[in-house]
């Protein structure tokens, strides 16, 4: 039976709804608004025992496959980063999204969610602006909050990017950084020494971001403080290639740019093997990612009836990615993005590099030294100087750069570059130019970048949305988590039957033992044998161990074990139980198995 099969007792299919696992999430202590006491800040969530120790056990899940199994490193670097590095990344410019201002109650609405909440369009994020005003003319869309038409007001960009001041004084100016991709390509010049120059090499970084979020909404699927867990892959194209061999079976759902662009496109069943070789994913690298992902959503408890890989239009694709996919998960019927894959070329290293002035390149050993021909500089300073003043060094940069790119722009008597938007004509005669033989053990490469980038929010959200499970147990209504034991919060509960002193002293020994094998164990002896199995079940314990007065009576001493999902009971020995469940929570061994 499929996770989307479960029906209740009457026969009608249980469709968990967000409502109830949001009243789940509170009352048990997975996710709630933070601040409650203070009325709550919207897009600020707290992670309550249970929700973080099953968002620890995913990003714990997602380390092992992305950086142990991959042979990547981790860093950690910090959420406050200075100006400078928003500058080269483009995050102060470019970094928007569009803002509707009600004009009678004044609240904000993200202009492109009101259109996609209210007409036809799926995408309107990926629309420029002038056209979501016109579908909002169109539509006669109003204010969410107060009704009031919006046909006539503007939509303006508004900036993410939480600012802040680095110092007293005259402080620095930093921003909360939005992505934690940043932090793992300023540090490449020193990252590449770890990696001892040998392309390709990944980074991974699982850390908060955070982004002021025109209307955050969805519980914790968008919100202004997340976790992202991100890996920056370092390659040269040219020479580097995945290991496709080793996921080309991986079975997937993809739905390409070409089927969303038809009206009647529907999503395609294929493998990833056949994907590339039939050009539907452009890049092999982004198809191999996109191959380890799929079986570990499957690991962690993502519904595979419901999970696809959505391809980026061109409009929404960032300027600087070739390609990207998400990974989306069905939600009450809406897809949510849990993850992209993109190809992000060298648009990165190459920004910092400029911007920085430091060398974001790895250094390539030729087979045998190479003769080529150079174009140089070697500026007359003394003409450079009263020239342009202090803006002479930025000139000689500038010639540097054009000689590289552009020889023949230093044939006639003058050379033309560009300064701060304004043109400035040099006589090449104080520019030094020369093209010169020079022999070369290497050259210097800018690696180009595979950004696999996970939200573990939504992904915490998602799992739980699938897991969510009602039926009935012995003429009682039960409310479940059919959590995978990996990422459940808990693994095992302990219980004595009742009260008496040797079935407590015995269940205090057991939870010791269970703990000692490293095992998520909690105890509990409140209230009665059903209610404790039937809390256990509502946050998603696979497992209730039960001592009772067969465990203390009989000559060999056993209790019960209890199966969440099914509520199996079978008797198992003390001496073998710690054993026995950490095999079925390492997967090599099943319940009904025993």
């Amino acid at each position: 039976m499929s996770k989307q099969e479960h029906t209740d007792a009457d026969g009608s299919e249980a469709a968990p709804t967000s409502e109830k696992l949001v009243e789940l999430a509170k009352r048990r202590g997975y996710f709630f608004q933070s601040s409650g006491a203070y009325g709550g800040v919207g897009g600020f969530y707290s992670f309550g025992p249970q929700g973080a120790a099953l968002k620890g056990n995913v990003e714990d899940a997602w380390r092992d496959r992305f950086a142990v199994a991959e042979g990547n490193m981790e860093i950690d670097a910090p959420t406050i980063m200075h100006e400078p590095v928003f500058e080269a990344s483009g995050h102060l410019e470019g970094f928007d999204d569009m803002l509707i201002e009600c004009p009678e109650c004044g609240a904000s609405t993200r202009a492109d969610h009101l259109v996609e909440d209210n007409t036809e369009y799926e995408d309107a994020e990926s629309l420029p602006i002038p056209e979501v005003e016109e579908i909002i003319a169109e539509y006669e869309l109003v204010c969410p909050e107060c009704g009031a038409g919006l046909a006539d007001v503007a939509v303006e960009d508004f900036n993410l990017m939480f600012a802040t001041n680095i110092g007293p004084g005259d402080a620095q100016p930093g921003y909360l950084r939005p992505e934690t991709a940043q932090g793992i390509f300023v540090e490449f010049p020193r990252l590449k020494e770890y990696a001892r120059n040998q392309l390709p090499f990944g980074v991974t970084q699982i850390g908060r971001a955070y982004r002021n979020e025109i209307s955050p909404r969805r519980s914790i699927i968008r919100t202004r403080e997340f976790t992202q867990a991100e890996l920056e892959y370092f390659v040269d194209p040219e020479e580097n290639e995945p290991d496709l061999e080793s996921v080309a079976d991986v079975e997937v759902v993809l739905y390409p740019a070409s089927e969303q662009n038809e009206e009647d496109g529907e999503v395609l069943e294929t493998t990833i093997g056949d994907a590339v070789s039939e050009g539907i994913i452009g890049d092999s690298w982004v198809a191999y990612f996109l191959g380890v992902a799929k079986p570990w959503y499957e690991s962690v408890g993502v519904d595979m009836d419901r999970f696809r890989f959505r391809q980026h239009l061109s409009g929404e694709r960032a300027h600087y990615a070739a390609d990207c996919w998400d990974a989306e998960g069905e939600i009450d019927g809406n897809w949510i993005e849990l993850a992209g894959f993109a190809y992000r070329g060298d648009y990165d290293l190459s920004k910092h590099a400029e911007h920085s002035g430091d060398r974001f390149t790895i250094f390539k050993q030729y087979d045998e030294p190479k003769t080529v021909e150079r174009a140089t500089v070697d500026p007359d300073m003394s003409y450079l100087g009263p020239e342009f003043g202090g803006d002479a060094q930025a000139v000689v940069s500038e010639l540097e750069t054009l000689a590289a790119r552009d020889r023949a722009a230093f044939e006639g008597d003058t050379v033309e570059i560009e300064l701060e938007g304004e043109t400035h004509e040099i006589p090449v005669e104080h520019t030094g130019f020369a093209v010169e033989e020079q022999t070369e053990a290497g050259e210097h490469v800018v690696p180009h970048v595979v950004e696999p980038s996970f939200g573990v929010d939504r992904l915490v959200y998602t799992v739980l949305h699938h897991a969510y499970r009602e039926d009935e147990v012995a003429g009682e209504e039960r409310t479940y988590l059919e959590l995978e034991p990996e990422v459940a919060p808990t693994f095992v509960g302990v219980f004595p039957l009742q009260g008496d002193d040797e079935l407590l002293a015995q269940a205090e020994e057991i939870v010791a033992d269970l703990r000692g094998s490293g095992l998520s164990v909690t105890y509990d002896d409140s209230g009665n044998i059903g209610r404790r199995y039937r809390r256990q079940d509502e946050v998603g314990t696979p497992f209730c161990v039960t001592v009772d007065f067969e465990t203390v009576e009989n000559e060999e001493t056993t209790v019960t074990v209890r199966e969440r999902d099914t509520t199996e009971q079978k008797r198992l020995s003390i001496d073998e139980l710690a054993e026995t469940l950490a095999s079925i929570r390492e997967g090599d061994l099943e319940f009904d198995e025993l």
